[in-house]
């Protein structure tokens, strides 16, 4: 089976929508938080179907379990516990947790003392 090429430009909308979508949920989950979990579903699909990784700034902004928009206080809860962010989903009570720590340096330290 023959691979069709992707054309960059295609990647570059791709994430393009993904940002949209995600600035859609944030605006519309007070009225609407199901809405919200549908715009993060369709920024999934089209990450997924055009092999876009999602940025940064928006993966920490949907659960990995149930796939949920996700606003402090609202449904999820957010702790630090020994050097890590918990953060737990209200919606299937998952837990997820992100390490907080320096930023890897491409410096070397040996260099500057």
């Amino acid at each position: 089976m023959k691979k069709k090429s992707q054309k960059p430009s295609t990647k570059v909308i791709a994430r393009e929508r993904i940002a949209i979508l995600f600035a859609q949920a944030q605006r519309i989950y007070a009225e609407d938080p199901l809405l919200a979990n549908r715009y993060v579903a369709l920024a999934r699909r089209i990450s997924m179907r055009q092999r876009v990784r999602i940025d940064h700034e928006f993966r920490r902004r949907f659960c990995h379990h149930c796939y949920a928009y996700l606003v402090p206080g609202k449904n999820m809860r957010v702790r630090v516990h020994r050097g890590n962010v918990v953060v737990t989903c209200r919606a299937c009570n998952k837990h997820s947790r992100y390490r907080i720590g320096r930023r890897h340096t491409t410096e070397n330290p040996k260099e500057n003392p």
